[in-house]
C-alpha cells in the first residue's frame, strides 16, 4: 500500500484498440492496487469506464472522467473534480501522446495540421495540466508530477512532431522539477523504449497492413534485453516508485524503462 490515502490523476487512462495493455491503463491499476483513489481520465469515457471497472472489481477506489486534454477547459475541470470528489491531489500522471494515429510523418511529409494536433495532445496538455495541479500542491507542501516521454526523445526516430514535443517534455519536467522543488513537489519523466501496447503495436499493424505478430516480431529483435518489447505494467512499476516515497529524494530524473536501448545512443 505504498500509496495509501493518496490521490492520484491518471491522464490517459483508457487504451487504443488491440491486444494487451496500455501504459495508462496499467498505471491506474497499479496505483489503485497500492492504495491510491484515482481519477481516470480519457477522451473516450467507456475506456476510462472499463478501468474503473477493473479498480472496483478489486475493491479500489475509482472514477471516470472525460476530457480533451487539448482543452484547457477540460484540464480544468478534471482537477476540479478530483478535489471536489476527494479534496487533494497528489500525483498528477501524464500519459497522453500520439504519433502516426496523429498524423505525424517525416519532415517533408508532415502537415500544419497534423503538426498543431501532436503539439496539442502530447505538449500543450502536459503543461496545462500541470499549471492546474501545481498550485494545489503547493498549498499542500507536497506532490509528485509524472510525465510519460519516450525514448524516440533520445534515439533516432523519423516522425518530427513526436521527437519534437516527447524531447521538449523531459526539459518541461526538468523546469517543473527546479522551480518546484522548494514546495516539496517532486516531477520526474519516465521514457519507455519499445513496448508491446495496443498504441505502438497495433496502431502500427493497421497504418502499415501488417500482421501484429510481424511487428510484434519486427519490434522485439530490436530490444537488447532478451529481444522482447516491455509492456505497460513495466511503465506502470516505475511511475508507482517515482510515485511513492521511496523515491523521496528524487527529482528531474528522466529514467529509461527500455531494455537498454538507451545505451545505444544515436
Amino acid at each position: 500500500m505504498r500509496l495509501k490515502d493518496r490521490v492520484a490523476i491518471v491522464v490517459g487512462a483508457g487504451q487504443s484498440p488491440g491486444e494487451g495493455v496500455g501504459n495508462g491503463r496499467a498505471t491506474a491499476l497499479t496505483f489503485a492496487r497500492e492504495g491510491a483513489r484515482v481519477l481516470c481520465v480519457d477522451h473516450n469515457l467507456a475506456s476510462a469506464q472499463e478501468t474503473v471497472d477493473m479498480i472496483l472489481a478489486k475493491g479500489g477506489t475509482a472514477a471516470a472522467f472525460k476530457a480533451d486534454v487539448t482543452q484547457n477547459s477540460d484540464l480544468k475541470a478534471m482537477v476540479t473534480d478530483a478535489m471536489a470528489r476527494w479534496g487533494r491531489i497528489d500525483v498528477l500522471h501524464n500519459n497522453v501522446g500520439v504519433s502516426l494515429s496523429g498524423g505525424d510523418a517525416e519532415l517533408l511529409d508532415i502537415t500544419e495540421e497534423a503538426f498543431d494536433r501532436c503539439v496539442a495532445i502530447n505538449l500543450k496538455s502536459c503543461v496545462l495540466a500541470a499549471k492546474h495541479v501545481v498550485p494545489i500542491m503547493r498549498r499542500q507542501g507536497s506532490g509528485v508530477i509524472i510525465n510519460i516521454s519516450s525514448m524516440a526523445a533520445i534515439t533516432t526516430y523519423p516522425y518530427v512532431a513526436y521527437k519534437a514535443t516527447k524531447s521538449a517534455m523531459i526539459a518541461f519536467t526538468e523546469q517543473l522539477a527546479y522551480q518546484n522543488a522548494q514546495y516539496g513537489i517532486r516531477a520526474n519523466v519516465i521514457l519507455p523504449g519499445l513496448m508491446n501496447t495496443p498504441m505502438a503495436v497495433d496502431t502500427r499493424a493497421r497504418a502499415f497492413k501488417k500482421s501484429r505478430a510481424e511487428v510484434e516480431a519486427e519490434r522485439d529483435a530490436k530490444v537488447p534485453l532478451r529481444q522482447k518489447m516491455g509492456t505497460g505494467w513495466d511503465v506502470a512499476n516505475a511511475a508507482l516508485f517515482l510515485a511513492s516515497d521511496e523515491a523521496g529524494f528524487i527529482t528531474g530524473v528522466t529514467l529509461p524503462v527500455d531494455g537498454g536501448a538507451s545505451v545505444r545512443r544515436g
